[in-house]
């Protein structure tokens, strides 16, 4: 069986597990190992997914499974987003029980569900299933990914999500492919979501890799392109996991190549400053 979830296209026999580690084939089907069981569990600030123009100074219900569909080197989530099943310890909870802890938290401030920490879209089903009943019980949902996933199930999925904040790990097509990723299906993910909900764009700017000048002023052309009100976080790095060969991002590069996107989007943040 192939799983066409994403551009991967992992051709699975019975029993085997895709790239993501969170989807196999069992019983003739893909489906999700990871449906329903959350690695993490927090109620946060909506600035920390991070969104500053959804809903500002509003809290999030904010979960998280295990699974993605790259590898980055720097990721800051590793031990959740490269694990496997059986490899890290999970709590399992319904889309119905999620929902409604989700509406018990009405009063501290929350909004609604946020799908992040990992790679949610690696567990496509779940998101799907419990966007649906938060919608019902009149909240949002929010969800943080790096828009690695096809056209089709994204189109399925986007009438059920409030907000998005995708990575656009740069503008590089040769970067995307050393992180296993395609970068035009992250444009193509960012411009169908523009279309249909509110989208903010978060860049981890790393020395030595995607951090040039022209590459971002390359990256904030296009996405003014989509919409110039899109904003545009850049953030700050720090070494970890596989990459600690190189110090952080300076404080003074992040906000020079934020004045230079400036020049071109409405909306452009600098975290970890």
């Amino acid at each position: 069986m192939i799983c066409e979830l994403c551009f991967h296209h992992c051709d699975l026999f019975e029993g085997q597990t895709g790239f993501c580690r969170a989807r196999v084939c069992r019983d003739g089907e893909i489906v999700p190992l990871n449906y329903g069981k959350l690695t993490s569990l927090a109620l946060d600030p909506i600035e920390k997914k991070p969104l500053r123009r959804f809903h500002p100074g509003s809290m999030i219900l904010s979960v998280g499974s295990f699974g993605c569909n790259l590898r980055c080197p720097y990721c800051q989530n590793h031990e959740i987003s490269m694990a496997a099943e059986g490899e890290i310890e999970t709590v399992e909870l319904s889309p119905e029980a999620l929902a409604d802890k989700a509406l018990e938290l009405r009063p501290h401030g929350n909004i609604g569900v946020a799908y992040t920490y990992n790679e949610p879209l690696a567990g496509y089903e779940y998101v799907r299933d419990c966007a649906a009943l938060v919608h019902e019980r009149g909240m949002v949902n929010v969800l943080v990914t790096n828009g690695t996933i096809e056209e089709a199930p994204w189109r399925e999925l986007l009438p059920l999500i409030d907000a998005v904040n995708i990575d656009l790990k740069g503008f590089a097509p040769e970067w995307y492919k050393r992180l296993g990723g395609n970068l035009e299906t992250v444009k193509r993910s960012i411009s169908l979501a523009a279309e249909r909900c509110h989208v903010e764009v978060t860049t981890l700017v790393i020395p030595g890799e995607n951090d040039g000048v022209e590459e971002i002023k390359a990256l904030a052309q296009w996405l003014a392109s989509v919409d110039r009100e899109i904003p545009l976080h850049l953030s700050r790095f720090f070494p970890r996991y596989r990459m600690t060969d190189r110090p952080p991002t300076t404080v003074e590069q992040v906000r020079r190549l934020a004045d230079e996107a400036r020049a071109y989007l409405a909306f452009v943040y600098t975290g970890n400053c």
